[in-house]
């Protein structure tokens, strides 16, 4: 039985936390067994409070005994000496010792840095928590990616990042197989990929340069499908065309028409990663008016045809549709006349 423990500071967030665990107890579902025992720790044990004033019981620290993984689940990264100096960050030390895996969960990679336990590592917190990481731990390389998994440390943004490294990590350990199991029980229509980019809000992306600007970028990314003219755009956020380009180039260094067709090769980017749709589907749902005008307009952004891009990862889209041919059916599926 692998004993994986959570060390809970105040104010986790619920949801990275809950995904986790359902992740290991559905595990233990599909593998027919015990494999994996979770712990809820704290570094003095008792209640510990949660972000929605949820309270949840936890052991201290020295009651867990051995453990072979440890993931921190914190909502902020270390902000006083007292907290740098904790001292059941030597726990996480004597655990990285022992050869157990070691984690954090929203801003959980930032304690493990201050242990001194990401040094040369990749690693990840949620996007707020990017820049004052990077800033104080120039050893770590820090990614705005979901999740990542090097040697073993693991590390993810909040949400449900948590459940999407689980389903990785797990992956690794058992095989692709369970992977796919796992997010099909979450009902899930794709895994996401080690290397998608947190999702930032507009405002926090362009900063507080211009809400106008910000109230143009958010009405972009809302009509992918049916992309507005800049002219509609200057409209409906209340400047002028000419205005709104000044505040393009000004803030973002483009073209609001330049802009926009890089959000929408973007997206097309991620669907033919994530999704079986055909290449044509893609380029006519992200709004370009034909294949041969999509197909030039990737080339032209990413130096490659969309054809280029499936072919590069149409191995998971191969493996699910193997899973699912090799799979029992369900009996539920079966009209009455067809059960034995």
């Amino acid at each position: 039985m692998t004993r994986v423990g959570f060390v809970l500071l105040p104010g986790p967030g619920l949801l990275p936390l809950a995904g986790a665990l359902d992740a290991l107890q559905l595990a233990n579902q599909v593998l027919d067994a015990p494999a994996y025992e979770p712990l809820l720790l704290s570094p003095q044990g008792g209640p510990v409070a949660a972000a929605t004033a949820t309270t949840m019981a936890t052991r201290a620290l020295h009651e867990a005994g051995a453990l072979d993984a440890v993931f921190v689940v914190a909502d902020a990264l270390p902000a006083t000496q007292q907290q740098w100096q904790a001292p059941w960050l030597g726990w996480l030390q004597q655990h990285a010792a022992a050869g157990a895996t070691l984690g954090g969960i929203g801003a959980g990679a930032g304690w493990l840095a201050e242990a001194g336990l990401l040094a040369g590592h990749r690693a990840t917190v949620h996007w707020p928590h990017i820049g004052p990481l990077v800033e104080r731990h120039p050893d770590v390389l820090v990614s705005q990616r979901l999740y990542e998994i090097d040697r073993n440390r693991l590390s993810c943004a909040g949400h449900q990042a948590a459940r999407d490294l689980f389903i990785a990590w797990l992956g690794q350990r058992h095989g692709e197989r369970l992977a796919l199991e796992l997010a099909a029980a979450f009902g899930l229509e794709r895994l996401r990929r080690p290397d998608e980019r947190q999702r930032v809000p507009v405002a926090a992306r362009l900063g507080t340069g211009s809400a106008k600007l910000a109230e143009a970028v958010a009405l972009m990314e809302a009509n992918l499908s049916e992309p507005l003219p800049t002219e509609d755009i200057a409209r409906l956020v209340g400047v002028s065309r000419r205005q709104l380009e000044r505040l393009f180039r000004q803030h973002l260094d483009a073209l609001p028409s330049r802009w926009y067709v890089a959000l929408r090769l973007e997206r097309a980017r991620r669907l033919l990663r994530q999704t079986p749709q055909s290449v044509l589907q893609i380029g006519l749902g992200c709004g370009f008016a034909s294949g041969p005008h999509f197909s030039n307009a990737y080339r032209a952004h990413f130096g490659h045809t969309p054809r280029d891009e499936r072919a590069r990862h149409a191995a998971p889209w191969s493996a699910r549709s193997e899973a699912a041919a090799t799979a029992p059916p369900d009996p539920a599926t079966l009209h009455n006349g067809d059960r034995a």
